[in-house]
């Protein structure tokens, strides 16, 4: 048998390096830098501004509460937190919940009215990093439908806030010694709209105080940014927020 010849053989480990091996993909994955510290600093504060804004918007953003119409809960520029998932998908404010909405027109006095003064925070409140301000927080009595009575001097309630029939024990959110109402009023509230009052009876225009205005103190419910889920400031006083007992078991409205 003839052996071939020395010209003819090939020595593998002799090859030399073809072009788009993997030895190339390694050159050029190490050829990749890591982005600069600044350009990575900005790609991160985007994210999280996207972040919040989107969280702001779909499901949780802060306020300051700006009256003292729901003391004892809440003081005047309180912090709290407002979920906005309750009333998605079909979800509507319940009674009992205690709830962030839009002025219905000219409920706000100036002050209340008032929002982030300096460009700065202003520019955190829009993207939800700033508590927000000129809006309302009242607690839900009566949904729409709903017959809403009271009288001080009817001696068969005992003066308490009579809802489709029933008495409300409130002596678990209404400071001590309050009366449920310092003045008789009677309504049925219309559908798609709320009955909303604040805990601290004697200073809250509420929809009592509107009764006269054209829309009759009532509330719409897309006007409802959403239902209070958290006090979260002071940190001394934080707690997440029940619905009361007194608002379980209350008979449908009368048109229901």
């Amino acid at each position: 048998m003839t052996e071939p010849s020395p010209e003819t053989t090939s020595d593998v480990s002799d090859s030399t390096h073809v072009p788009g091996t993997s030895g190339g993909r390694k050159s050029r994955k190490a050829e990749k830098k890591p982005l600069p510290v600044w350009q990575e600093s900005i790609l991160l504060l985007g994210i999280a501004l996207v972040l919040a804004i989107g969280i702001k918007f779909f499901f949780i953003q802060a306020f300051y509460i700006p009256s003292p119409s729901m003391e004892p809960l809440f003081i005047k520029n309180d912090r709290i937190l407002v979920q906005k998932v309750s009333y998605w998908f079909g979800g509507s404010p319940q009674r009992g919940d205690i709830v962030v909405f839009a002025d219905p027109g000219d409920w706000l006095n100036e002050d209340e009215g008032s929002t982030a003064k300096n460009p700065l925070t202003k520019t955190l409140e829009a993207i939800g990093l700033y508590p927000s301000g000129g809006h309302l927080v009242k607690r839900v009595i009566g949904l729409g439908g709903d017959k809403i009575d009271c009288d001080p001097a009817d001696t068969k309630s005992q003066g308490k806030l009579m809802v489709n029939g029933r008495a409300l024990e409130e002596s678990s959110y209404l400071p001590a010694n309050a009366v449920p109402c310092e003045a008789a009023f009677h309504v049925q509230v219309p559908a798609g709209h709320l009955w909303v009052m604040g805990d601290n009876r004697g200073d809250s225009a509420d929809s009592r105080a509107h009764i006269g205005d054209p829309g009759g103190g009532y509330v719409a419910e897309d006007l409802v940014v959403g239902k209070v889920w958290a006090l979260i400031w002071p940190a001394g006083r934080a707690t997440r927020i029940h619905t009361p007992e007194t608002f379980k078991g209350i008979p449908e409205s009368p048109t229901s």
